[in-house]
Formats: structure tokens, C-alpha cells, sequence
């Protein structure tokens, strides 16, 4: 089985265990970068890895099944639908707006519960000790996007989270039978309506086009890896499958047993066999190791990639289906090899808003003052927790950044450093301080800190690349106007200026 080329053992050194944190996670603090540069390379992959070895508590803010699940704050019953319905055929106006009262007040209380979930992720990636277990369950939520705009359900959306963190990085193939059993996608791609004569091809194409084999330009295939009688045939194979309430449900009645044919083989295929052909084809292990690498490897703008990329991703996706999917133990391998850590390959990833939120918590240490703040803010910047655009996700890379989006990104990190907006204005019911300085304790000498020396070591810290001369200087004079005092004040104020630069946003 082909082999991602290891990184030299000495050449893991704290910019190479700091890129790892980033990408494997959201980032850390100075602390917990050096801790993973101790545990070596090999050590620092397991540890990310593994992550079931760690406390699986996560947030203290667990989730309540009475938070999130509509069946406990349900107020419609099947018999308010039954006495709605006789209400409609007798012309009771009067019993008819009651029902509508007690409907939209419902959709009121599935909203707050909504919102209520996105807090309590958002908390969970700032607070995980687990990141890459939440970083993955981030990257399926993307890939196998399902919006509760179109759902309208909490109670799927938070179950669906759930089945993500649960294979968050075990194996693909249990990640894609089960999504043709999870009652969110069911209802996000209308297969609750796939039944036998009348199918619907929702589901079926974008199992094929966007969760396995993909867009043959993605890749810069010459023909596609399937043909629309594929999709049309693979539709007949998920009819029936759908939920009832909160579960799954395969309707017998509803399925088409008929001989079907789906990429070149013959038979009575139901949807686990459709998804088993889609798992033996090359290229779904070529298009998910193409995500992967696009995810935690480089943005790779190109379409299709560059030659010597394509190769990489070629060879990742040979070491995927060598691994039987296990997905464990191919980021193990990527993440040890010598490509994760090229030079070509930091400051390569331009942080989404979620990665810029939580990263810039994680890698500060600032008070998260308000998780629905933070929320806000992110969804602002283009990237609301459980609504996704389009089933195709988040484009992502570039599409992030704009005028607009860029002065939001640099306000947030300005209201996360202070606790004020950029006009200086202090934000309601928030005074919770934030001490810069363990940032750079370690440079304490005779208990002062050299302003040149912490002008170096926070961009070393805090961006991936080199900035120029002139930014670095716009840094520096800040610690100048205090008097090249580095204190509580003029760090937190140089902090502002090093989260304000275009390098900031890269990863």
C-alpha cells in the first residue's frame, strides 16, 4: 500500500506542533502547544487521534435530552391534527386559529431549541479537550450537509450531530450507510417522499455527486465515474426509506424490489447495497481523500488541482481504501507525513468563521463573554452552525473572505480581545477582564518583558507565516506609544493590531 513519506522526527519542532494543533483542532495556547511538541510526533498524532482515551465530558454545558428533544415540549398531538381537521370541514374559524396559535408557537419553541444547540457546539469546540474529535465532527457536517431550514426539527439536527461525533473518525463507510438512515437527511433530501413507482432522485444524486464519488472536474476526471441512469436506478433502491417521529423506517411497501442497475452490476439492490457499490468504486476513495486533503492539507483553489497535488490526493486515496476506510488511521498517517508539514502547505487554509471564533479563544485565552455573541457573529461571517447554504455545504477557502467579511472578522477579535466594539464602545452587561500576559510570561526577564522580543515571539506564536516588515513594525509601535512597556494594556492593544492583519486569517 502506497505510503505518505514520514516527517523526520527532528524536524517536529514547535512550528510544526503548533501547525498540527491548528489544523487537527482549533489551536491552543503557548502551554498547550508545548505539551504536544513533548510528546513527539508519533505521540502528538496519537494523542489527537485516540481521542477516545480522553475525558469524553467535553463542556460543562452537557446536553439535556429536555433541551433539545420537540417530543418533550410538544404541544400538537395527533389529536389536535384530527380535531384541526374536522374543524377545517365544519368551518370552525374559531378552533382553526386556536391550532395555528398553538402550531407557530411550537415552531417558536423548535427555533429557541435550535439556537439552543448551536450555543451548546460552539461551547463544546472551545471547550473540548478532545479537537480533533469536534474538528472532524465540524467536517461532516459540512460534507454531508443538511440545513434546519429545510429540516425544521432540533431534535434531527442535534441526533445527526451526534451520529457525526459518534464516527467522527472511524469509518467512512458506516458514516455513509447511515446517512441514508438519518431522519434529517431523509427529510433535508425529500427521500420521505422516494416510494415505489414515483421516485424521488434527491437523495440518490448527491449520495453520488457530492458524499462519494463527486464532480468529475473536481479532480480533473475526463468523464464522470457515473451516468444519470445510475442516479435514476439508485433513487428506486432508497425508496422506502424513510423515518417515522425520531427514527428510521424502512416502508416495505414502499420499496421497489424490482432488478436494478447501478454502475455495471445487476440485481435487487436496496439502499445499503447502493451504498456498497459506491464504497468499492475507486473513485469515492480518491473524492473523500480529495476533502480531506482540502480540509486539513490546503485550500487548493485550482480545479482541478495541480499535478503534483493530484498525486498527493491520489496517494491519500489509495492509503483510504488500502485502510478499509479507516479513517483513524489514514489522518494518522497523513498528519505524521512530510506533505502536512511542507512549507508550501502553512498558512494555506483560510480559517472559517468557526475556526476564527474558537481558534482565537483557544489560542488567546480570552473570556468567551458570550457563547450566542460568538454564534452571532460567526453566522454574520458566513457560517451558521447547523444551516449550511446548500446541500453542497460550505464552499469555503476563498469564498470566506470579501471587503464586508473582513472588516466583521477583524470587529470580532476586537470585541473578543476588550469586550468593546471597534468604536470603543463597551458591549451590554459584559466586564469580564482578559489578561493577556501568560501569553508571554515565559519572556519575562527581572520581571519586565523586551517589547522587541514580544513582537517576534506573538507572531511566531499567533500567525503561520511571516508578515512584512512594515506590519511588524505596526505591532511594535504600539508597545512604543507605551512607553516600550509591555504590560496588560499595550499587549492586549498589540494583540488588536496582529488580529486585524490579512496573515491572521490563514492557518
Amino acid at each position: 500500500m502506497p505510503r505518505l513519506t514520514p516527517l523526520p522526527r527532528d524536524a517536529f519542532d514547535f512550528a510544526a506542533a503548533r501547525h498540527l494543533l491548528v489544523r487537527a483542532g482549533f489551536g491552543g495556547t503557548p502551554g498547550m502547544v508545548q505539551g504536544l511538541l513533548s510528546k513527539g510526533l508519533d505521540g502528538a498524532v496519537d494523542w489527537l487521534v485516540d481521542f477516545e482515551g480522553e475525558s469524553a465530558t467535553g463542556p460543562d454545558r452537557i446536553v439535556q435530552a429536555d433541551t433539545f428533544d420537540p417530543r418533550i415540549k410538544m404541544q400538537l398531538t395527533a389529536a389536535d391534527y384530527e380535531a384541526y381537521r374536522k374543524a377545517r370541514e365544519a368551518g370552525d374559524e374559531e378552533a382553526i386559529a386556536a391550532f395555528r396559535r398553538k402550531q407557530e408557537q411550537q415552531e417558536r419553541d423548535d427555533r429557541g431549541s435550535m439556537r439552543s444547540f448551536e450555543q451548546w457546539w460552539l461551547s463544546r469546540m472551545i471547550e473540548t479537550p478532545r479537537p480533533l474529535e469536534e474538528k472532524l465532527t465540524l467536517f461532516w457536517h459540512g460534507h454531508f450537509a443538511a440545513s434546519y431550514t429545510t429540516v425544521e426539527n432540533s431534535w434531527h439536527m442535534f441526533r445527526q450531530n451526534q451520529f457525526f461525533r459518534k464516527h467522527a473518525a472511524g469509518n467512512f463507510g458506516d458514516l455513509l450507510h447511515g446517512i441514508i438512515e438519518d431522519p434529517a437527511m431523509l427529510r433535508f433530501l425529500d427521500n420521505n417522499r422516494n416510494r415505489k413507482g414515483s421516485p424521488n432522485e434527491n437523495l440518490a444524486r448527491e449520495i453520488m455527486e457530492l458524499f462519494s464519488l463527486g464532480e468529475p472536474e473536481l479532480l480533473g476526471r475526463k468523464r464522470s465515474p457515473y451516468r444519470e441512469s445510475d442516479i435514476k436506478e439508485g433513487a428506486r433502491a432508497l425508496t422506502g426509506y424513510t423515518y417515522r417521529d425520531n427514527d428510521f423506517f424502512f416502508n416495505e411497501d414502499q420499496h421497489d424490489n424490482g432488478l436494478k442497475r447501478i454502475l455495471g452490476r445487476s440485481g435487487r439492490w436496496n439502499g445499503h447495497d447502493f451504498v456498497d457499490m459506491l464504497l468499492a468504486h475507486q473513485s469515492c476513495s480518491e473524492f473523500i481523500a480529495w476533502k480531506i486533503y482540502r480540509a486539513f492539507v490546503n485550500d487548493v483553489p485550482e480545479t482541478p488541482p495541480r499535478d503534483d497535488v493530484r498525486k498527493v490526493v491520489v496517494q491519500l486515496g489509495k492509503t483510504l481504501k488500502g485502510h478499509k476506510y479507516n479513517l483513524k488511521k489514514t489522518l494518522g498517517e497523513l498528519f505524521r507525513s512530510e506533505h502536512f508539514y511542507a512549507a508550501a502547505n502553512r498558512a494555506a487554509h483560510i480559517k472559517s468563521p468557526i475556526e476564527l471564533v474558537v481558534g482565537t479563544v483557544r489560542d488567546l485565552g480570552v473570556p468567551v463573554r458570550n457563547v450566542d455573541t460568538l454564534r452571532t457573529a460567526a453566522a454574520r461571517l458566513g457560517q451558521r452552525l447547523g444551516h449550511p447554504p446548500s446541500v453542497k455545504g460550505w464552499d469555503g477557502g476563498r469564498a470566506w473572505i470579501n471587503t464586508s467579511t473582513m472588516f466583521l472578522r477583524q470587529n470580532t477579535a476586537v470585541w473578543m480581545l476588550t469586550g468593546r466594539d471597534a468604536g470603543g464602545h463597551p458591549w451590554p452587561n459584559d466586564t469580564t477582564p482578559f489578561d493577556p500576559m501568560p501569553l508571554v510570561e515565559q519572556l519575562e526577564r527581572q520581571g519586565e518583558i523586551d517589547p522587541d522580543e514580544a513582537t517576534v515571539y506573538l507572531q511566531r506564536l499567533l500567525l503561520a507565516c511571516p508578515v512584512d516588515d512594515a506590519r511588524s513594525q505596526a505591532i511594535r509601535q504600539v508597545f512604543t506609544l507605551a512607553n516600550d512597556r509591555v504590560n496588560a494594556d499595550s499587549l492586549t492593544a498589540a494583540l488588536c493590531v496582529l488580529t486585524a492583519l490579512p496573515e491572521y486569517q490563514l492557518s
